[in-house]
């Protein structure tokens, strides 16, 4: 399922998320659910994953201008083992290099819900979400739209339902 459509469905997916994904790295404990790491410019294409347990989270860019900078990664599962969450962002808010490329890679689960802002909320700014047609969401995949992204990201949500055992 991509971002829900319609204003209502919108508006409690927005509010729903984010204390969803709260929720899930509270409680992810097999491992710190928070990674620190380096966007790099230069054009060549980078990645950078986390595991939990089963699951896995890779974000996969490619970036042009500035200097590295700080972003992170969070990855969750929720108790029951029907969620798990990825979150790759920009700390600081608005990046301000230019991704030529991005990818947001889960295996493990298929992604129930995803989203891409072009700048973070930080310091009292709001997300500000790219446009539907900047990128595209597969069962597994978060990505830009070749033609149609504009060159800014600062964050991504991921939130996957993992499979279920039956007994």
């Amino acid at each position: 399922m991509a971002a829900p459509s319609g204003r209502s469905g919108g508006r409690l997916w927005a509010a729903l998320v984010p204390a969803a994904l709260l929720c899930l790295a509270g409680r992810a404990a097999e491992e710190p659910s928070t990674a620190d790491f380096d966007v790099r410019p230069g054009g060549e294409v980078h990645s950078f994953s986390r595991s939990l347990g089963d699951y896995t989270c890779t974000f996969t860019y490619s970036a042009q201008g500035g200097t590295n900078e700080q972003w992170q990664m969070n990855i969750g599962v929720s108790e029951d083992n029907q969620l798990f969450s990825c979150s790759v962002w920009r700390p600081q808010g608005k990046s301000y290099l230019f991704f030529t490329q991005f990818k947001a890679e889960v295996k493990g689960a298929k992604i129930e819900y995803a989203m891409a802002y072009s700048q973070a909320a930080v310091g009292g700014q709001s997300d500000i979400p790219l446009k539907q047609e900047e990128f595209e969401i597969t069962e597994t995949t978060v990505s830009h739209r070749e033609g149609k992204f504009r060159f800014e990201l600062s964050k991504l949500m991921i939130v996957a339902k993992t499979p279920r055992d039956e007994l």
